[in-house]
Formats: structure tokens, C-alpha cells, sequence
């Protein structure tokens, strides 16, 4: 036998344990993906945080406290057993979520609660067909066909970005916070709902704070709350971003933020161009993007690369593509970021990354 024969045959040779152990995960993954869509369901409507303020509880106890149907919440209760999130005592037929599950499943923790990511998948469900569609015919899907999206990101940055501001972001630029306090204009690019600028107008009164986004839908709700705040130095336009590099007012702003916006626009290097162009010399640009290379087989180690690589391929390139768009996707990576970055013409550039957030990298950019 030649050597070229022998490793090829090394290379096919079939291993039964290896088969059995990969069946094994799939049916893992099956499990995992079915409990994904219970978890989600319980988040919404209120199953989780009902079980973390009450001690064991029959699924009528349960199913009133929340306000929801026994039948329902009975089979879902069935899941959350079978899947070891709900501990069940059939003796007494009670049912009780553990404080150390609650502690990442329930309202009570607004920083630490998983479940709201659970919301993607059954999210990105609504949308297979046309991917499938994509997959065979190219093109995209656009982002009005994604319902819930932006509510759903409007609670992850709730959760991740917003309560982190004061403490742990302004901080990554030295003096921000004072020369807030003093006075500055501000932009947030692609700012959907308004929740992180209004933020920054209620705790920096004596600066101007302006959001520009395509959702009609999101600017509506971001005005509504910066009239619920009583923000006046707040101003919000509904702004398709493509050509930002040549409609934006040179200099127009001191400080610039774009919180995981940049990869599904239609034209990334565009919007870059003119935060550049916006940016006056002396200010900075602040983006969060999500954490990852611009290779594969760097991200296998990734905590969630398989959730991120499905919600770039299901959302985030694809409406992306459905705009004629380049269609980065969420999982771009810093390599390809910092390639953009200076091609838009910042020279000074610094990655960092927050003890608290695995998901992202926060680029501060500043120009050459």
C-alpha cells in the first residue's frame, strides 16, 4: 500500500464511537433548542419571575400568580422538570424554580438575566423560510420582517450596556465625564430605541445629545421616552445612514457612539466615513461591536459563537444584503474592525474590553 492510499484510508476510516458521541450531542442540541424556546416563553410572560417571589407551588397556584392559563403552564412546568431548570416534588405536587436559578432566569436581576437572550431563537424561527429562500436565490431578508427585534435588543442593552455607562464605559475615555458635565454634542448612530443617549441626557443635562436610526417605529419610542424623562437636550431623527459620508455636517460633533451598529448597516464603511467626517479633530468615537475574529476557527473557543454566528447569518447579514448591502455580519471580527476603522481615517485606535461583558469589544477610535 502507498502512503498516499494509507492516508487516505486514516482520513475515511469510519469510528463507530465517534458516530455514537456525536448522535449523542445532537440530541443535546435538540434538547437545548427546545428548552431555548420554553425559556423564552417563560420570560415573556412573567413564568419566571412568578416562581422566584414564591416558594413551592402547584401549577394552579403558579398559573394564577402569573395570570395565565393552568393548562399551559402545566405542560411548560413538564419542560422546565424534564430539562432540570424547575425542581418538582410529585408527592406534594409543587413545583419551585431555585434561588440559584432564578438568580439568572428572573426580572429581580436585571443585569444578569439570560432569558432575554433566549428571545433570539425563537425570533430568527419566524424568518427561516425566507433565509432558506436566501440560501438557494441569494439576496436578504429586510428588517421589517424581524417583529420583535428591536424591543428585544432594546432589553439585551437594557441589561448589558445601559447600566454599565457611568461606571464602567464613559470611563474608557480619560476627562469624558467632565467635559459632559460642561457641555458637548453628542451623536449615537443607529441608536434604535433611544435607551443609551437618554441615559446620557438625563446624567449630562448641560450637553445636546442627538440619535439618528432607519426605524421610524424606534424613533417614535425613543422620543416618547425622552419626553417621559423630561430630557429637552435630546433630539432623535429618523436618518437612513448610507450615505452619511456625504451628508454629514463636518465637525458637527465632539463625541460619537455607535453600540453594535456598524456590521448590518447597508453600507458600514459609508457610515465610518462620515462618523469621520462628523467627528470634530479633537473627539472620539466609541463603538461596541460584538467580540470575535474575522476568522472561524479563532472563535471555536467562544463562549457563544454558535448563538453569534446564527444571529449574524439569520439577522444581521442578511438585512444587511437585503439593502444591496455588503453584508459583514455580526461576526466581522476585530481584525476586519480595525481594517475599516483606519481605512475611514481614525489612526488612534484602542480595543478594550469590560470584566462584566464577554460579548463585546469597545473600540475607541480617534481621528489621524
Amino acid at each position: 500500500m502507498s502512503a498516499v492510499t494509507g492516508a487516505a484510508h486514516s482520513v475515511t476510516a469510519f469510528d463507530d464511537k465517534r458516530a455514537e458521541a456525536f448522535a449523542e450531542r445532537l440530541v443535546g442540541i435538540f434538547n437545548s433548542g427546545a428548552l431555548t424556546l420554553m425559556t423564552s416563553i417563560g420570560h415573556r410572560t412573567g413564568l419566571f419571575d412568578a416562581l422566584a417571589a414564591m416558594g413551592p407551588a402547584t401549577s394552579q397556584e403558579i398559573a394564577d400568580s402569573a395570570g395565565l392559563n393552568e393548562r399551559y403552564v402545566r405542560e411548560w412546568l413538564g419542560a422546565m422538570t424534564v430539562g432540570n431548570i424547575v425542581e418538582h416534588d410529585p408527592g406534594a405536587g409543587t413545583y419551585h424554580l431555585p434561588p440559584e436559578h432564578a438568580a439568572c432566569l428572573s426580572r429581580r436581576s436585571p443585569t444578569d438575566n439570560v432569558a432575554v437572550f433566549a428571545q433570539y431563537i425563537p425570533l430568527l424561527g419566524t424568518v427561516e423560510d425566507d433565509i432558506v429562500h436566501c440560501f438557494r436565490h441569494g439576496g436578504g431578508v429586510p428588517y421589517e420582517r424581524f417583529g420583535r427585534f428591536h424591543e428585544i435588543m432594546a432589553e439585551d442593552s437594557g441589561q448589558s450596556v445601559i447600566p454599565a455607562l457611568e461606571e464602567h464605559i464613559l470611563p474608557l475615555v480619560p476627562g469624558l465625564k467632565q467635559r459632559l458635565e460642561q457641555g458637548i454634542r453628542v451623536l449615537d448612530a443607529g441608536c434604535g430605541r433611544g435607551k443609551a443617549i437618554n441615559k446620557l441626557a438625563a446624567l449630562f443635562p448641560n450637553s445636546h445629545f442627538t440619535g439618528y436610526d432607519i426605524s421610524s417605529e424606534a424613533i417614535a419610542l425613543a422620543r416618547e421616552e425622552a419626553h417621559e424623562l423630561g430630557n429637552t437636550n435630546v433630539t432623535f431623527e429618523i436618518r437612513d445612514l448610507t450615505d452619511f459620508d456625504r451628508s454629514a455636517k463636518p465637525a458637527a460633533f465632539d463625541f460619537i457612539t455607535t453600540f453594535d451598529a456598524v456590521h448590518d448597516q447597508a453600507d458600514p464603511a459609508a457610515l465610518l466615513r462620515g462618523i469621520r467626517r462628523a467627528l470634530a479633530d479633537d473627539g472620539i468615537y466609541l463603538a461596541q461591536d460584538i467580540k470575535g475574529s474575522s476568522h472561524h476557527h479563532e472563535d471555536c473557543d467562544h463562549p457563544i459563537g454558535p448563538l453569534l454566528y446564527t444571529l449574524s447569518c439569520m439577522h444581521c447579514m442578511t438585512v444587511s444584503l437585503a439593502s444591496g448591502g455588503e453584508g459583514l455580519g455580526a461576526m466581522w471580527g476585530r481584525e476586519k474592525a480595525l481594517e475599516y476603522f483606519q481605512a475611514a481615517g481614525f489612526g488612534d485606535i484602542e480595543v478594550h474590553e469590560l470584566d462584566h461583558d464577554f460579548q463585546n469589544y469597545w473600540y475607541l477610535c480617534r481621528p489621524r
